[in-house]
């Protein structure tokens, strides 16, 4: 019972790391192989867990960035907008490809938060944002499972 209890809290804790905008799966994966999980496990459900807030943003960030202006939050917005717009250049330049690409590389300011942002912005439809996020995703996934394998076979 009580590894089964240690199984649930790392399951959730990982899942939850990756809906977290920032961390998402870049920090879950090794929250998860530190919770005991494997890293081919804590890959599977931090990937999983970095897609449930991509629909919800493809669908709603416009109209909460509008609604956000009328507010003191207006200057936050814009230059939101502004980084979004900046970071859209290479999916700009070569659409779907670059969303990968975008999505792909596990750095602070890429992954399927900006992603979808970016997505959303440049009026792709969602039909072919949400593969294009979940490829990217996966890949990033295995980028950041190979290195946390790594390091964790170093200690």
């Amino acid at each position: 019972m009580f590894a089964d209890e240690n199984l649930i809290h790392a399951v959730a804790l990982t899942f939850g790391t990756a809906m977290v905008p920032v961390l998402e799966l870049r920090g879950a994966i090794p929250v998860g192989v530190a919770a005991g999980l494997s890293p081919l496990a804590a890959c599977a459900i931090a990937v999983l867990g970095n897609m449930v807030p991509v629909p919800f943003i493809l669908l709603l960030i416009r109209r909460i960035f509008d609604w956000l202006r009328g507010t003191r939050f207006g200057p936050k917005i814009d230059w939101l907008e502004r980084r979004a717009h900046l970071k859209g250049r290479v999916v700009r330049k070569y659409r779907l490809p670059g969303l990968i690409i975008l999505v792909a590389i596990p750095l602070p300011g890429t992954g399927a938060w900006t992603g979808a942002l970016v997505a959303a912005l440049l009026d792709i439809r969602m039909r072919h944002a949400v593969p294009a996020i979940f490829l990217g995703v996966a890949i990033a996934g295995a980028i950041v499972t190979v290195l946390t394998y790594g390091v964790v076979q170093m200690f």
